[in-house]
Parts: C-alpha cells; sequence; structure tokens
C-alpha cells in the first residue's frame, strides 16, 4: 500500500478505573483502541492489514511499555509471527459476544464503564464494514515472557465509510 495509515488517536479503558461492586472483582482487565486513518485509494482487507502490522503503532507488547518502533513483539507474539494470514474474519454478533462476555466475567462492569466501552468499542464494532480477529498463533510464536497475560483478544476493526482501521485489544494482565 502506497499510501501510508495515519494515526488519528488511542483510547485506554482501565479497569482499575472504575468502582465494581464486588471489592473482590478483578479489575486488572484493560482494552486499548488504536484508530488509523486510510487512504480513499480502493484497497483489500489484505492489503490494510499488511499497512497496520508494518504501523509504529503495531509495535506494541501491552505490557506496560507502549509502543516501542523498533519493537519485536506485538502482544503475546513475535512480531515477524504475525501475517495478514493470522486473521481470520468474524461476525459482528461473535465478537461482540465475546468482548461482553470477557468484560462482564466476574460481575456487570459499572455504569461509567459501560458507557466507555459502548462509545470506544461497541459503536465501533457496530460501524465496522469488516471485523477481524487474531487468531491463537501457537507456542513457537509467542515471544519469551509472551504468557503474561491471561486473556488477549486482538480485533481488527474496517470502517471504510469513516476510511479508519481500529486495532482493538482487550486483555487481563
Amino acid at each position: 500500500m502506497q499510501n501510508k495509515l495515519a494515526h488519528e488517536r488511542s483510547a485506554f479503558l482501565n479497569f482499575r478505573h472504575y468502582t465494581f461492586q464486588d471489592a473482590r472483582s478483578p479489575a486488572f482487565r484493560w482494552v486499548d483502541v488504536k484508530c488509523l486513518l486510510f487512504p480513499t485509494a480502493p484497497v483489500d482487507d489484505a492489503e490494510l492489514l499488511a499497512a497496520l502490522i508494518g504501523h509504529e503503532q503495531f509495535r506494541d507488547d501491552y505490557a506496560g511499555g507502549g509502543v516501542d518502533p523498533e519493537g519485536q513483539r506485538h502482544g503475546p507474539y513475535w512480531l515477524k509471527a504475525v501475517t495478514p494470514d493470522a486473521y481470520a474474519s468474524v461476525g459482528r454478533q461473535e465478537s461482540d459476544r465475546i468482548l461482553r462476555t470477557w468484560a462482564n466475567q466476574f460481575e456487570k462492569v459499572p455504569a461509567g464503564l459501560a458507557a466507555d466501552l459502548r462509545r470506544e468499542v461497541f459503536d465501533r464494532l457496530a460501524a465496522a464494514d469488516r471485523i477481524y480477529c487474531l487468531r491463537e498463533l501457537g507456542d513457537e510464536s509467542t515471544h519469551d515472557w509472551g504468557g503474561v497475560h491471561g486473556e488477549f483478544h486482538e480485533f481488527v476493526l474496517i470502517d471504510r465509510s469513516a476510511e479508519r482501521i481500529t486495532l482493538l485489544v482487550a486483555a487481563d494482565d
């Protein structure tokens, strides 16, 4: 893809910043959202996924260090193991179900968090033309300390009307 993606904005929802009913509810969950704009020229989904993987915003191990432009890790995986073929197309209902189940696994999320999740996650899912989910890549693709996340869910949302690709990661650590 000749034209590069342009980082539009990011959001980070840390469940620790919300008050849960049950003080025992683990609040070590978070959602990271990175929105990038793509050019109006027609490109297919595989080209968009490849452009996203090549973007510096993708170089994030999601273990507290943030984006590392020279990084070799993405989430629990070695960056070189993540290719467009590592993503499977998933339906809106299935992705919504996965994320709601994950978010509410210990108790229903508080109203403030529910509103933030709706705005940053679920409204984006509803607007997406295509949704891709990063598949489990196996032990050989997991980097040296890649097992730090309890659960790791990654979705790529393509919204052609907004010319936006969104990288959405929901995880426990």
